[in-house]
């Protein structure tokens, strides 16, 4: 109990209502019923005196003060979590649940061997894994929804450490029909059909830079959510696009396309682990991430044997 039967359950309710703006869905995240959060969230406000949020058929926004309370809200919670990871140092840093994100463009390719070799290196360390785009991450991480993330570098948010993992080149996925053509220059590839990921993804905004164009610029191009679409629609004569290293094996297997690579200096990502620098598990993340390294360059190396 905090002041006056404020509980950290509130605070939790609170902060999952302020993020997902909807009774329904928050419920879902903090995995209870709506009407059990519904109550709690009245039972807060009853507490502080005063009404947190504003309620909508389409809505729920914080009101000014909630606002405030969240963002203290947030902060006690994080300082909750980090005397919760400081006790599991001291007992036994690699037990318990490893709460871990990863980008899109690198969880199918990199999690299947990382997962196996952390079970095999850590059997009492149980990992849950959320896929999701990285402003997602870092905010997870920073407010100590996830303990660590996997999405491409660099990261400059003050209050997170970053670790190396690997880094990767992005090669040219063509219709096969191209096979033995030479390889587009930048300004070529800004007069080509372009196939991206859709907004939010990391991986769009690197592929755009490297052709030189803005997000904002008009061309021709279809977006899509995965990498899978991406290289069918390739397939299918819809246009080009550019995917990392790593998911060659997986997204080209089947499809009848021409992977090429850039001559140099080539496009590339970094990708590397990042948690809260001020977590006292930083010993236990690094090692964490000496063994997902290990996995991720076994399987880059096996992705770039078929360019």
């Amino acid at each position: 109990m905090l002041i006056n039967g404020m509980t950290l359950r509130h605070l939790r309710y609170a902060d999952a209502l302020a993020r997902h703006g909807h009774f329904g869905h928050a419920a879902r995240h903090c995995a209870v019923s709506q009407p059990a959060l519904s109550m709690q969230i009245k039972e807060l406000e009853q507490i502080v005196g005063t009404p947190l949020f504003e309620r909508s058929h389409r809505r729920v926004e914080p009101t000014e003060f909630g606002h405030a309370f969240v963002i203290r809200a947030r902060a006690i919670l994080s300082e909750v979590a980090e005397l919760e990871h400081l006790s599991r140092a001291a007992r036994d840093p690699f037990s318990g649940t490893l709460r871990l994100g990863v980008i899109p463009t690198i969880a199918p390719y990199l999690l299947p061997a990382a997962m196996d070799a952390l079970g095999r290196r850590f059997p009492d360390l149980q990992v849950s894994v959320r896929e999701t785009v990285t402003s997602r991450l870092i905010e997870d991480v920073r407010d100590s929804r996830l303990d660590v993330a996997v999405l491409a570098l660099p990261v400059s948010h003050p209050a997170l450490t970053a670790m190396e993992l690997l880094s990767e080149q992005f090669v040219l996925i063509r219709p096969s029909r191209d096979a033995g053509r030479p390889v587009p220059n930048r300004r070529q590839l800004r007069e080509m059909r372009l196939l991206l990921l859709e907004e939010g993804h990391c991986f769009r905004d690197q592929a755009l830079s490297f052709c030189d164009l803005r997000p904002a610029d008009p061309r021709e191009v279809l977006d899509a959510s995965a990498l899978t679409t991406l290289v069918q629609m390739v397939a299918a004569g819809m246009g080009v696009t550019l995917i990392p290293q790593i998911a060659v094996g997986i997204e080209t297997e089947r499809a009848d396309v021409d992977v090429v690579r850039f001559p140099s200096p080539e496009p590339t990502r970094t990708i590397g682990l990042v948690w809260r620098s001020s977590s006292p598990l930083e010993g236990r993340f690094r090692e964490i991430g000496d063994v997902v390294r290990q996995s991720a360059q076994r399987a880059l190396d096996t992705s770039a044997s078929l360019t």
